[in-house]
């Protein structure tokens, strides 16, 4: 089974609340991914692969075709994670932005970091993704959190993208503080390297242990969400249809106990009767706004025994029935 790209659930959550103070329709965003119109949960890791979805579903329903690039200027410091904590009680601003490279999965596991000095210059290298809107929103928390951290002093002479320019030079500039270079070979940040230099007055070589544990401890954590993925495929291959499902069984497919199953999901603070309904109601919402499938059909493909206990399920995931839910979405 293939690994899934990941980000940490505090990015879609902010995301939320600063589409809210923007004034945005978030609930009809955040419908294009099949999630409700309420702040989305901190602690539980989103999958990459709506990022696609979700950003095209922002720039048509905001009519904003720069919609990322605002919402990341717009987006508050990426604040109350370890990696923080880690820049802070590190020396100087060049060793956390080493260990925020070493850990950078603990935020995202989309890309691949890493750090040049040319002469004078820094180059943060490794910002390349498909979906435009989602790099540009990524790469203005960044440059946000940098600042920040560095007290103000960080201040990119200029960033290099790989694909052609999307808007104007000065809404890069508003947005970003500096120039930017289009369809270069690299995706990359550039600043003075003097800021490597620059010490933190919150070092602290005790603080800093405790962090670095607790990092080790987070990418363990993220190794365990890989399973959410993993049973996520065994549910679509057939096995909700088959109504072969309970826990034992996908321990047995997973090549572990039952016990170290449950285990290993309360490490990331989840359940499997959790992933399992998660992964029933998105499925139920896709069928029902999206095809014609008969309601005896959605029954059956999302592993229920009979009509009446989907819909109690639904009527408890949604606050609406099948057929209401149905109804508005294809209306």
């Amino acid at each position: 089974m293939s690994k899934e790209s990941s980000d940490a659930g505090m990015f879609l959550w902010m995301v939320y609340q600063t589409m809210q103070k923007m004034g945005m329709d978030v609930a009809s965003i955040f419908a294009s991914v099949n999630l409700p119109d309420q702040p989305p949960v901190k602690t539980v890791r989103r999958n990459n692969s709506t990022q696609n979805r979700f950003w095209s579903a922002a720039e048509e329903i905001s009519q904003n075709p720069d919609i990322g690039l605002h919402i990341g200027a717009n987006m508050p410091v990426f604040r109350g994670l370890v990696i923080e904590y880690l820049f802070l009680s590190s020396p100087n601003f060049g060793e956390g932005l080493a260990r925020f490279l070493r850990y950078q999965k603990i935020l995202t596991d989309v890309f691949e970091l890493s750090l040049t000095v040319e002469e004078d210059t820094a180059v943060l290298t490794g910002l390349e993704h498909p979906v435009r809107h989602y790099l540009e929103c990524a790469i203005g928390i960044m440059l946000t959190f940098f600042r920040y951290i560095s007290d103000g002093d960080f201040q990119p002479s200029q960033i290099s993208l790989t694909y052609a320019s999307s808007a104007s030079q000065k809404t890069y500039i508003d947005a970003w503080g500096c120039p930017v270079h289009f369809n270069e070979s690299k995706g990359a940040i550039f600043f003075p390297a003097a800021l490597l230099q620059k010490a933190s007055l919150a070092a602290e070589p005790e603080l800093l242990k405790i962090h670095d544990d607790l990092a080790e401890q987070k990418l363990h954590q993220l190794e365990k969400y890989q399973l959410v993925h993993k049973i996520e495929r065994l549910f679509s291959s057939g096995l909700l249809e088959s109504r072969q499902f309970d826990q034992a069984l996908i321990a047995q497919h997973l090549n572990c106990s039952p016990r170290t199953l449950r285990t290993d999901l309360q490490t990331i603070e989840t359940s499997y009767e959790h992933i399992l309904n998660q992964y029933r109601e998105r499925l139920a919402r896709k069928l029902l706004a999206e095809t014609q499938e008969t309601m005896d059909q959605i029954v059956y493909l999302t592993g229920f025994s009979e009509q009446s206990a989907f819909t109690r399920a639904f009527k408890r995931w949604t606050g609406e029935t099948p057929t209401a839910y149905r109804q508005r979405k294809q209306s």
